[in-house]
């Protein structure tokens, strides 16, 4: 049991020393019951929208060690990525999600994770794991929330007391029998809807439960073709939204993010008369969205949604 601590309080070091800002432990044990009924009635609701791949593997969403062979812990981690330079230059202008500013954080991040696993092999050599990302049907927020990390909030996003939710979760699957970390049983939104309220569509139909199809992020980004929702709904935003973060108390406490890899690209501050021109030309969005996480929606979906909100 000494040494099982003693792993732990080392994993949590080296999480520090590579720049994650939370570690916490779970069991690979399946998660509650409650959470499988809450994905059901979401997907019967249709409020996943175009994600078909929501309806997959729905076992293994629940279930962490359906992932891994002999799994029995999970090592949470939170990494930050709000920038330091966090607001656009022009509000009136167009507006992108702050997470895609920079470097695609699956591969930032999964960087990190796969520096951490090196560091646990090489301390002990039984160690066997995967790392995710964003990357595999695992329910992140609830893995998380039960590993200490946070809590998940009402816009459904997991939010940490002094921090806020500009942090993007990864885990590590692993074989190592650790000892857990409490879970986090208190929701420190109390009565606050700000983010309810402050939603122009009204996407957040009740506490932790998201209409997709209402939703600006699931709009610009996951639905094929052009978003359905009207210039006054969708306020500028043209590839994500931001609006239930920035609303969020809890986000007052966010501090500036130190990865260099995550340093804001022309797009993340440019002003209209540069999403004009590339509206005209967008050869040069297309080279500045590689390598970032906006670079699977596509140039051209991004291009399409400027030039229907500019109108």
């Amino acid at each position: 049991m000494e040494i099982e601590a003693e792993l732990v309080d080392k994993i949590k070091q080296w999480a520090t020393e590579l720049g994650f800002l939370a570690c916490g432990i779970t069991s690979a044990k399946p998660l509650d019951l409650s959470h499988q009924l809450k994905l059901d009635a979401w997907l019967a609701a249709g409020f996943h929208g175009e994600m078909q791949y929501m309806e997959n593997h729905k076992e293994k969403r629940v279930h962490p060690a359906a992932l891994v062979p002999n799994a029995q812990s999970v090592i949470c981690l939170a990494y930050n990525y709000f920038p330091a330079s966090n607001t656009q230059t022009n509000q009136n202008s167009l507006k992108v999600a702050r997470y895609a500013w920079g470097e695609d954080y699956h591969r930032v991040v999964k960087d990190k994770v796969h520096a951490l696993m090196e560091k646990i092999a090489l301390d002990f050599p039984s160690f066997e794991g995967r790392g995710f990302t964003d990357s595999a049907p695992i329910m992140e927020r609830q893995l998380a929330e039960r590993a200490g990390i946070g809590w998940i909030g009402k816009n459904s996003l997991l939010l940490r007391k002094g921090v806020g939710s500009y942090f993007f979760l990864a885990e590590i699957i692993s074989n190592l029998p650790l000892p857990n970390d409490s879970p986090t049983t208190t929701d420190h939104c109390g009565t606050c809807t700000a983010c309810i309220d402050a939603c122009p569509t009204q996407a957040i139909i009740q506490p932790q439960v998201i209409n997709s199809n209402l939703c600006i992020s699931y709009q610009t980004i996951e639905k094929k073709g052009e978003s359905t929702l009207t210039n006054n709904q969708q306020q500028g935003w043209v590839y994500g939204c931001d609006i239930c973060q920035e609303v969020c108390p809890w986000n007052r406490f966010a501090e500036p993010t130190t990865e260099t890899r995550f340093q804001p690209r022309a797009y993340a501050q440019a002003d209209s008369q540069q999403w004009h021109q590339w509206i005209e030309n967008p050869t040069p969005l297309k080279q500045l969205l590689k390598s970032t996480a906006a670079e699977r929606t596509g140039h051209k979906k991004i291009v399409a949604e400027a030039k229907r909100l500019l109108q």
